[in-house]
């Protein structure tokens, strides 16, 4: 599957340190330290609607990190899935009368074009969970000849992992059983399934029912995959045993991220399967999180079709702090907007304030776990600063024109 199309990161001059971020597992904020090479899993979209400004908000939350790290120096390895089958997609396609297969086409193609007007950089490898089957197939097969997942006698064909075979079982999430239990139930999970070894065992193979698409699994049957064990394998096979960044929205904390961690450390031994687990806030519309099952979403598409700058759109949400949940109004819009157009006025300004100190203070707020409040603060006053005709650097109006473009994301 194919990404979309990237652009030019400016260069920056000077030096850059690695960010610290906030480790969910860990519960607190330390130094990532990717050798020259650092490698990030995002958990991407289940394409059955259009991406709205939670989806937004995640990915440019991990395009900063992927920005910081290209600025200290490092090569990023950065993986995307793409979620094309999944019970919520078939469960869209059918209320709608719609071909599941051209659904999700048309709204990964959407979520692109939509990611490239946002100036989030694609990932190395875009892959979807149908073109991962023959793997994910092949490494439930491993998890069942090792004694790590069972087969329900039921007659379903549906393979589970039995989470006492975690090496550490809770150590991401911090949650308790009955949290637990509660999440399963109310974000895809089958707490209440009769022959469980455990209610918080996780599917990591469906058997074949009919009316519903299905792939050979060898050994394991015609079916389709379990949505943890998907992750958990294109992020093996691509990015290896063990990985800098695994990360998503913070919905995506228990189960997803807590099981997918637990599947990839059972197949290879190897923990944890990520050094920082990273989690985005989310956001909310009219007091409520914005999501498909509320009907409260603002797409990005929408307001690019109505003329809003992307660019407003991204400097709207980056005025929040990432692990924040936090409320979209017309305000942080209207916001958005009015820095956008004293931002482009200050970097046509014939001069300003140091543009190697701006730079400075960008990169500290920024290694200071994406403090991107406090970044989009500096280049405000550096911009009050310019356009009364403070300072008497002629090359600094270029030189924020380049930082805010290479360390936000923002092209002005």
């Amino acid at each position: 599957m194919d990404a979309w199309s990237g652009h030019d990161i400016p260069t920056l001059p000077g030096d850059a340190q690695l960010p610290r971020l906030y480790d969910s597992a860990r519960q607190s904020v330390q130094a990532t330290a990717p050798g020259d090479v650092a490698t990030m899993y995002v958990c991407g979209i289940t394409p059955y609607d259009a991406t709205h400004l939670g989806h937004a908000a995640t990915m440019i939350t991990f395009d900063l990190i992927n920005r910081a790290w290209r600025d200290a120096g490092r090569t990023v390895r950065y993986v995307q899935n793409v979620t094309d089958i999944d019970d919520p997609l078939l469960e869209r396609a059918q209320r709608d009368g719609e071909d599941w297969v051209v659904l999700a086409m048309r709204e990964t193609a959407l979520f692109r074009e939509d990611m490239e007007a946002l100036r989030i950089i694609p990932p190395e490898h875009y892959i979807g969970a149908v073109e991962s089957i023959p793997a994910i197939a092949a490494r439930v097969r491993d998890l069942l000849a090792s004694g790590a997942a069972y087969t329900l006698d039921d007659g379903t064909g549906d393979v589970y992992y039995p989470i006492a075979a975690a090496p550490q079982w809770g150590y991401e999430s911090h949650l308790s059983g009955p949290e637990m239990i509660a999440l399963s139930a109310e974000r895809g999970g089958d707490p209440e399934r009769p022959g469980k070894r455990d209610p918080l065992d996780p599917l990591l193979w469906r058997g074949a029912r009919d009316g519903e698409p299905a792939w050979d699994g060898g050994d394991l049957g015609p079916g389709r995959p379990g949505w943890h064990i998907e992750c958990a394998v294109i992020a093996l096979d691509l990015l290896g045993d063990t990985i800098d960044v695994q990360g998503g929205g913070n919905d995506l904390l228990y189960p997803h991220h807590e099981c997918s961690a637990a599947h990839a450390e059972t197949l290879t031994g190897k923990a944890p399967f990520a050094a920082h687990y990273v989690h985005a806030g989310m956001i909310g519309l009219d007091g409520e999180k914005m999501s498909k099952s509320k009907g409260n979403l603002v797409f990005v598409s929408r307001q690019r079709a109505d003329g809003v700058d992307p660019m407003a759109l991204r400097l709207g949400l980056l005025s929040g702090h990432y692990r924040a949940d936090r409320e979209w109004t017309d305000e942080v819009l209207k916001d958005g907007q009015q820095r956008l157009s004293r931002w482009r006025a200050a970097a046509a300004a014939p001069a300003g304030p140091s543009g190697e100190g701006l730079r400075a203070a960008v990169r500290e707020s920024l290694h200071n776990d994406l403090d991107s409040p406090t970044a989009l603060a500096i280049v405000d006053a550096w911009a009050e600063s310019a356009l009364t005709g403070a300072g008497d650097d002629e090359t600094a109006p270029a030189a924020m024109a380049q930082t805010v473009d290479a360390l936000l994301g923002v092209r002005l």
